[in-house]
């Protein structure tokens, strides 16, 4: 019973490692919360202490996480399940239990690539981050993220952008939203693909999870790619669990004395593949996977990708011009209305766009979805929007 996977799986005072070992003696948890001492004691690597552990029965809290499991639409899938990827469950120690919210993707028939890089992302390096997800989505991958600020969530953001799947993996509960401004990438993620974490809900984002957290970006992924990373870095630490667990690694070059590049510019150094554009990596696996990559778009990322991830962190840039008379876009009459009704700047809720054009709530909507689709607008948390090109008439 799930129950008992929880209850094994929460009890404190046990290394993954012994969890593991009592699953392969024991099978499954319940038939070792029914064991009696003596046989525990049988396990391979488990003295007194654990058993002693052990003895603790009380099964209200993992019924407790069951419940707010159903409530929050949260999954559980636990390493003998046959949903449980593959390539997780190969390396030296994968998690016993994992909780989902969207739809898993089947990873082991996937070219998935984990991009990680620096919370405290330089302008460069979040555009690389937004461009390379947005390439590799595009290209066939699936992007495997820590949606941390920065490098991450900039990943993320491009993935999505791209109608990718993104796998995100998260150091705390699948309800709590870290950091706070990352509410609405944790929904879209869930929507468009699936996060994962092997922590209960109500989990707080303590600092001991990201370490560990970081082998299942890793273990899912057939490569890392570093985007921007500083000599001491959590992103150079899943770089170098992805090497343990026999995984290709991949960096972005930055300046020499660039700060955030000086651990990239190290992987390199050191025989990491070295990426300008997202084939440089899928290019790599397409033996592998010949009928599920695209060169041709992995190539492409729109010129705004840039701009408005720039934007995003405070930086002002000029952003790309549009002309309202024709071009590669071509606009209906609500699209141009909402567009000249918007600041590039300042951005503006939903209720004030209808306000400002006197065009039906639902065209809006519908509007603005495809407005953002090509690039032209940027949503920004609590559904408000700006305008991401200059208008020419």
């Amino acid at each position: 019973m799930l129950k008992h996977w929880i209850w094994l799986a929460e009890l404190p005072g046990l290394t993954n490692q012994a969890r593991l070992s009592l699953l392969r003696h024991f099978g499954d948890p319940e038939n070792l919360y029914y064991a009696d001492e003596e046989e525990i004691l049988l396990t391979e690597g488990i003295g007194r202490e654990e058993a002693k552990r052990l003895r603790q029965k009380d099964l209200s809290g993992a019924d407790r996480i069951l419940a707010d499991c159903q409530r929050l639409n949260i999954t559980l899938l636990t390493i003998q399940d046959g949903a449980y990827p593959g390539r997780l469950k190969n390396i030296y120690d994968p998690p016993m239990l994992l909780y989902v919210r969207g739809r898993m993707p089947v990873i082991d028939e996937t070219v998935a690539v984990a991009v990680v890089g620096t919370r405290s992302a330089t302008p460069y390096g979040i555009a690389c981050g937004e461009k390379l997800g947005y390439g590799l989505a595009a290209g066939g991958a699936v992007v495997v993220s820590g949606l941390a600020k920065g490098i991450d969530a900039a990943a993320a953001r491009g993935a999505l952008r791209a109608g990718g799947i993104t796998v995100g993996v998260v150091g705390n509960g699948l309800d709590v939203h870290y950091p706070k401004e990352s509410a609405y990438l944790y929904e879209d993620v869930a929507a468009a693909g699936v996060l994962l974490s092997e922590y209960p809900p109500g989990t707080a984002p303590e600092g001991r999870h990201f370490p560990v957290r970081n082998r299942i970006l890793s273990g899912l992924s057939l490569a890392t790619l570093v985007v921007e990373a500083p000599e001491r870095s959590g992103a150079l630490i899943t770089a170098a669990t992805a090497l343990e667990q026999g995984r290709d690694v991949f960096a972005v070059p930055g300046p020499i004395d660039a700060p955030c590049s000086v651990g990239c510019n190290h992987l390199i150094r050191d025989g990491a593949g070295l990426v300008s554009d997202a084939w440089d990596i899928l290019r790599e696996y397409q033996g592998r996977f010949p009928d599920k990559l695209r060169p041709e778009q992995a190539r492409k990322a729109p010129q705004t990708l840039g701009y408005q991830a720039r934007q995003r962190e405070g930086v002002k840039a000029v952003p790309p011009s549009l002309s309202l008379g024709g071009g590669e876009h071509a606009l209906t009459d609500d699209q141009i209305a909402l567009l000249r009704a918007m600041d590039d700047q300042e951005p503006m809720i939903v209720d004030d766009l209808i306000a400002a054009t006197e065009i039906p709530a639902r065209r809006v909507l519908s509007a603005l979805t495809v407005l953002e689709i090509e690039n032209l607008v940027t949503q920004h948390s609590g559904k408000r929007y700006t305008r991401a090109v200059t208008l020419t008439e």
